[in-house]
């Protein structure tokens, strides 16, 4: 049968209004499809930001406008009326208790209230409104982009010629390089029809779209940068060339937003980057032309995402359109005052991306997609944030989001790490330039920390646009974040040793509410384990391209993890779309006390049904030289052979059939199963990269499906071989590694005997007690490390 198009969202929008007349008092602001918006702020949580954003997903009825009413704990009520499901106050809000509710406009239909506190620790972000905003872009002069500091390199004076100038000449001598070296662009390049499914084929031609058009507008913005500094006409000529070449490329061809989203806004923001940068020196016709290219690729993007009324309001989950709304903001910004639609664009993104930069962590910051993709995203945040700071005056790495997302950075890629963390990408090397720009534009006692810590610079490009001298230079106090940190939103939790020092021992666990959803993996209640920022415990494969067989049956799957499968390596059901994010997984327990870090994750719903518990709790024992002790309870209604997976860079020891040592480059762990039923094997896995060394093996526990099964593991961090004894109790057992104890509540593991010694008597007994609950104390607040906002 065939619908008319218009006919079928009519019966939609009735069978909607149906369900809602159905459940009418229901609080519609909470949509049950993950894929939608989550209403917020809500559960009493201390704010990261002041004033706060809200959102709430759209009311079945699709209105105009929404009232949305926000009320002090003890005052009157303020009522704001909005056209989109959020709305950001343009002034901060008192300090105190607060609860929320909204309706559409006109319909008595209020949503439950939810309630949120403003505290000391919430810091101020205000964003004014799109008319204030757009007359103060406009009141600058050009070029908008770049910061007061920036003048003719003649002005210099002796310091900053000292400190920039070998910088100066570095770009020079790339732009020279590149002037020979970079072929010319043109739409015959790329002849592949792209379409669906995506072939290896066209994934390589979009990868080189990407990689060709981001050089062309690199040197297109490096000859522009250059030629204001130094009036070289070289770098005039260059700048010329390679933005007439961008801007004959055709809108409609292989670099359109249809076929390569990344290339079509690249194209455009670099042009209208020169256009700015370039000001008066751009003759009249060429002007006309990079601007038109603009106008077209830029309305197709706005387009694309305007639709439904702004559909990442609704949908928010789309990584490539989160970045293409922060590129709408900066093009918006540069193109007021020359092409009319820029006040659409304008007023469309500009508040709502200030409103939510991110889809993928709470206000408290981080990045569920992995550490990896955290490192792009925030590469193409300095490149967008610094000018689109310098034409709006919103200096957007002072929003507390931006604040976690560096000290999300820090924690789980500290300095020297080899490694980034969980996600696609993350057995690839963290570039240390990327943060280290990030950082150094902002007042952080942890960014100043980090940033010393990094060493060496930044991209050439970046430095010669910051402003000079670095914000990062006005902090007063340098000092390293906590040792343990825990990020509500995406269930990750870091526990280091000392995370000051380079010798320091760093444990990562995720069991994260956003699945294996986007970058994520099949990898809830997964480890990652690094000595001296040498890799012990490893995530195994490598990240070819998203979506290639070789991702979908290894890379992306829970058994390339330190992680629980059975049965031959079964394991997370990775497979869907809404499933991805509703098989996930969530941090129930976590503690961090000066002797010990604690968490807890559930990972039931990542299994889809297959097992009925998969719960992993991980002690973090100081006192015990940083042994790490890993106990999981696994059950399932059917018997299972249960797998605790371990992937290492080296060929592993099997020293005997309960213990395995891992030992590379002068640093080591050894993994002792305390439950003598969990005997260990190694498997074999597909080929790892090539020049690369990956072994695994895991222990296994059968399992008659008619009770718990239980892995208790001891990580021996260093080899130290504590002694380790297991003790009954009356509710359950006592663990005491090296003299420090933890509480284990239930009976799982079967003792033969009062107690079951694992490891030489000479080793220090009893020398601390620690009684550790099973889900000790929950974040309360939401925030991690929130410190006062950049200058």
């Amino acid at each position: 049968m065939k619908f008319n198009r218009q006919g079928l969202l009519q019966a939609l929008a009735l069978a909607s209004l149906c369900a809602w007349s159905l459940n009418a008092h229901a609080d519609w602001a909470h949509a049950t499809d993950p894929l939608i918006v989550q209403p917020g702020p809500a559960g009493g949580a201390i704010q990261a930001q002041n004033p706060p954003g809200f959102t709430w997903a759209r009311h079945p009825t699709g209105p105009a406008s929404y009232d949305i009413e926000i009320t002090p704990s003890g005052g009157a009520p303020t009522l704001a009326v909005v056209d989109r499901n959020w709305y950001l106050p343009t002034r901060a809000l008192p300090l105190g208790n607060y609860s929320w509710r909204v309706r559409p406009s006109g319909i008595s239909d209020w949503s439950t209230p939810r309630t949120f506190s403003l505290t000391s620790r919430s810091n101020v972000f205000e964003v004014p409104d799109n008319a204030t905003l757009r007359a103060r872009i406009s009141a600058n002069p050009r070029p908008r982009a770049l910061p007061p500091s920036f003048t003719p390199y003649a002005n210099w004076s002796a310091a900053k010629k000292t400190d920039l100038g070998p910088y100066v000449s570095r770009m020079t001598n790339e732009i020279k390089l590149q002037i020979t070296a970079l072929p010319a662009l043109s739409d015959s390049r790329w002849p592949i029809v792209i379409s669906t499914p995506l072939t290896a084929a066209m994934a390589a031609q979009q990868t080189d779209i990407r990689q060709r058009i981001n050089e062309a507008s690199r040197q297109l913005e490096a000859a522009t940068v250059m030629w204001r500094m130094k009036r070289d006409p070289m770098f005039l000529t260059e700048a010329l060339r390679r933005g007439d070449q961008l801007a004959a490329l055709d809108t409609k061809g292989p670099t359109s937003y249809t076929n390569q989203d990344q290339a079509t806004r690249q194209i455009s923001v670099s042009l209208i980057k020169a256009v700015d940068i370039l000001a008066g020196d751009l003759d009249s016709a060429r002007k006309a032309e990079w601007l038109e290219t603009v106008r077209v690729r830029t309305e197709e993007i706005y387009r694309n995402l305007a639709g439904d009324n702004g559909r990442l309001d609704q949908y928010p989950f789309d990584s490539h359109g989160n970045t293409s709304l922060v590129f709408l903001v900066l093009i918006s910004s540069l193109s007021l005052g020359d092409i009319p639609e820029a006040q659409k664009w304008f007023d469309f993104s500009f508040r709502a991306y200030a409103n939510a930069p991110s889809p993928w962590a709470g206000p408290e910051g981080g990045f569920a997609n992995g550490t990896a993709y955290a490192e792009y995203a925030a590469g193409y945040l300095v490149a967008l944030w610094d000018p689109l700071t310098q034409a709006t005056g919103v200096n957007f790495y002072a929003k507390p989001w931006a604040l976690g997302f560096l000290d999300f950075a820090i924690q789980f890629t500290p300095p020297g790490s080899k490694v980034h963390a969980f996600g696609d990408g993350s057995e690839t090397r963290p570039d240390t330039r990327v943060f280290h720009a990030f950082g150094s534009r902002m007042v952080s006692p942890r960014a100043a920390w980090y940033v010393s810590k990094l060493g060496g610079a930044e991209d050439t490009l970046s430095l010669l646009q910051a402003p000079y001298p670095m914000p990062v230079a006005d902090t007063q106090v340098v000092s390293p974040p906590s040792n343990t940190a825990y990020y509500p939103s995406i269930g990750w939790v870091s526990m280091h040793s000392d995370i000051a020092l380079t010798s320091r021992s760093s444990l990562y666990f995720k069991s994260s509410p956003y699945g294996s959803f986007s970058h994520s993996h099949g990898d809830q209640n997964g480890l990652l384990l690094s000595v001296a920022g040498q890799p012990l415990l490893v995530k195994a494969g490598w990240y070819d391209w998203y979506g290639s067989p070789y991702w979908t049956d290894w890379y992306h799957q829970t058994r390339s993890q330190n992680a629980i499968t059975f049965d031959g390596g079964k394991g997370q059901l990775v497979t869907g779309y809404r499933e991805q994010l509703q098989r996930n997984g969530k941090i129930i327990g976590y503690a961090a006390q000066p002797s010990y870090d604690f968490a807890e994750g559930d990972a039931t719903a990542a299994y889809g049904g297959q097992l009925t518990m998969a719960r992993r709790q991980v002690w973090h024992l100081r006192d015990a030289g940083n042994a790490i002790l890993v106990r999981d309870r696994l059950s399932a209604t059917v018997p299972h052979t249960y797998e605790f997976n371990l992937h290492a860079p080296v060929l592993m020891t099997v020293e005997s059939p309960s213990a395995v040592k891992i030992a590379i480059n002068g640093q080591s762990v050894c993994v002792r199963s305390l439950n003598p039923d969990a005997k260990f094997s190694k498997w074999i896995g597909p080929g790892a990269k090539l020049n690369v060394v990956e072994d695994h093996g895991a222990f296994y526990l059968p399992n008659d499906g008619k009770s718990t099964a239980e892995f208790l593991v001891l990580l021996d961090v260093g080899c130290k071989r504590p002694a380790v004894q297991v003790s009954a109790t009356a509710t359950g057992r006592t663990v005491t590694v090296a003299g420090q104890s933890v509480t284990l509540e239930g009976s799982t593991l079967a003792l033969t005997q009062p107690a079951l010694q694992l490891a030489p008597q000479s080793a220090p007994q009893l020398a601390s007690q620690v009684a550790l609950q099973p889900a000790l104390q929950l974040s309360t607040t939401g925030t991690v490390n929130i410190a006062a906002p950049p200058k």
